[in-house]
């Protein structure tokens, strides 16, 4: 069954919710629960049936359904008062209240949204290869073609993993869930470029256009114009003319160095990431005025902190400086604003203006995975854990093969309580990156949830192999032993953090984690509180959502933490 309301279509049989023909994610008990008050519009739904019908055979506290509500509210777009969906019926249960179309699957029509990836592009000779040159291309065209609300691009760190000479688009289109794949090949001798491009159908690999041109390299632009109108012509999307027209810097030695910074920014090593931060600095000295240079310069700042233990007041800073000169130059620029908000809650504590910087990337961009994945970490810290797993899951929908996104997901399923989805969601992240040391590290805090204690600790031991140096790992382990009254362990690692903290700076965090496991509650808070002095990112990114500080909800110095930090209702 088709269940249409408002603007509102529910494919029951594909669990979907479309709003004006686009998807709109939900987890799977907030979707069970509008089919279900959907379904039984015509009549009053108690409490005690929802739960019976959407937990079956689970004791769950009545605060879980109304968390769901409230969700579902929102996603319905409902404001306080407004109850034109859902009407609550004090002490007994909720009402639908808009109006219900049944529809056959023949009478609903959506309009389609083109999906499509654009592959790095190949070398001409393979021994000339110029990898931040064929990469930079297919970014170009990425930004191009990602303006309009017709076609959905995948991102940059979906596709930057396809840089073999022999890929076959039909085979990565279909990995990538995608119904076109634009890929070519691309060759610089001296000042001259040469690009052959093509756009192929997943399905039947039908060649749906291909052009080559022969260009000065002062052209560049001109001719990712010109691939980009072509491509929208061939799928009959309407692109943004002026997007299309803009230039970001008219220096190509400007260009060449922006490239270069993103090459190295997206191996997402933190040595790489120093590196793209000369690269994104010489480019500005040539052309102060390129707003993408400073985009790159907030993005690398803010990628350190979070994963090679760099002091929070040696970069938050420096990246917001860097988004609101990219701003003040382009004030259009999603990601910049998506920036900027990571700066506002990991560092400013200033919720507000983090909600604020997301909602206007996602206006400028409703596809923009990373103000999605923004916005579903900001969700997370404030403890709204079922708009946190929608915008998450939205998030990986549109950049599926990204790391970090998927690694993300696990954890808001992790913080709503959805462990077996969290499970299932960081083992498929590391089935695509068995090293990736955060799914790993995530995956042990699940296990940690579950007591399953050796599994627990496989895990962060995994973390602690391919972590390149984070610290995160060892006191994760630490708080392990000792919450599993291992307490000689615990003490060795503690030991082992004191003598790295000697020679570099260690999250403050991590030491009030693990005396928090030995039961030194107040030493773990003299520890937080250093971390609160220091604007600790790891304390910004956990101590309100992470439920391993649950047993100190209900002390009031934790309260007053909560309450300093603005994270108090």
């Amino acid at each position: 069954m088709i269940y249409s309301f408002d603007n509102f279509h529910i494919d029951s049989s594909r669990r979907v919710l479309l709003k004006g023909g686009e998807a709109v994610s939900l987890t799977p008990r907030i979707f069970d629960t509008l089919v279900y008050l959907v379904q039984h519009h015509e009549r009053l739904v108690t409490k005690e049936e929802l739960l019976r019908s959407i937990w079956p055979n689970v004791f769950v506290e009545e605060n879980n359904l109304s968390q769901s509500i409230s969700a579902l509210r929102r996603v319905l777009g409902e404001h306080k008062g407004d109850n034109r969906f859902i009407v609550t019926v004090a002490g007994h249960g909720y009402r639908f209240a808009a109006p219900v179309t049944i529809l056959s699957a023949t009478d609903h029509g959506t309009e389609n949204v083109t999906t499509i990836a654009v592959l790095p592009f190949k070398p001409l000779v393979e021994k000339n290869r110029d990898e931040a040159l064929e990469l930079g291309m297919a970014d170009a065209l990425i930004m191009r073609l990602s303006n309009s609300n017709q076609i959905i691009v995948r991102p940059l760190t979906s596709v930057r993993r396809f840089t073999g000479l022999e890929q076959d688009p039909q085979s990565v289109g279909r990995e990538l869930g995608v119904g076109q794949v634009l890929d070519g090949s691309i060759q610089r001798s001296l000042d001259r470029i040469r690009v052959n491009a093509r756009l192929t159908m997943v399905a039947d690999g039908t060649c749906l256009w291909t052009g080559t041109f022969d260009e000065e390299f002062t052209d560049v632009f001109t001719v990712q114009d010109a691939i980009s109108e072509r491509v929208g012509a061939a799928l009959k999307v309407r692109l943004n003319r002026d997007v299309l027209s803009k230039r970001f810097t008219e220096n190509t030695r400007a260009y060449e160095l922006y490239l270069q910074g993103r090459y190295h920014w997206n191996r997402l090593v933190p040595a790489e990431v120093r590196k793209s931060l000369d690269f994104y600095k010489r480019a500005i000295e040539i052309d102060s005025t390129y707003a993408l240079a400073y985009t790159g310069i907030a993005a690398a700042h803010i990628s350190l902190p979070i994963s090679a233990d760099v002091p929070p007041s040696d970069s938050f800073p420096q990246a917001k400086e860097a988004a609101q000169k990219a701003l003040s130059i382009d004030e259009t620029l999603a990601d910049a604003h998506a920036y900027l908000a990571f700066v506002n809650f990991w560092f400013d504590w200033d919720w507000t203006a983090a909600e604020r910087e997301l909602k206007r990337a996602l206006e400028l961009n409703p596809n923009s995975a990373e103000a999605h994945r923004g916005y579903a970490i900001l969700l997370s810290l404030l403890r709204r854990f079922d708009d946190a797993v929608v915008h998450g899951e939205r998030a990986r929908q549109l950049d599926p093969l990204a790391l970090i996104t998927r690694a993300n997901e696990g954890m808001f399923f992790y913080y709503g309580g959805y462990l077996e989805k969290a499970e299932e969601c960081l083992k498929n992240t590391l089935e695509l990156e068995p090293n990736f040391w955060i799914a790993w590290l995530a995956l042990g805090k699940v296990y940690l949830h579950q007591e399953k204690h050796g599994a627990a600790i496989e895990c962060l031991t995994k973390a602690r192999q391919f972590c390149g140096g984070s610290t995160q790992p060892i006191a994760m382990l630490a708080f392990l032993h000792a919450l599993t009254n291992d307490r000689s362990r615990a003490q060795l690692l503690l030991r082992e953090l004191e003598a790295v903290a000697e020679a570099r700076y260690v999250p403050p965090y991590n030491f009030g984690l693990i005396f928090y496991g030995l039961g030194d509650n107040q030493t773990a808070f003299d520890w937080l509180e250093r971390a609160f002095e220091g604007r600790d990112v790891l304390l910004s990114a956990f101590i309100n959502s992470e439920p391993i500080w649950d047993r100190l909800r209900n002390d009031e110095r934790f309260a007053d933490l909560l309450r300093r930090m603005n994270l108090n209702d």
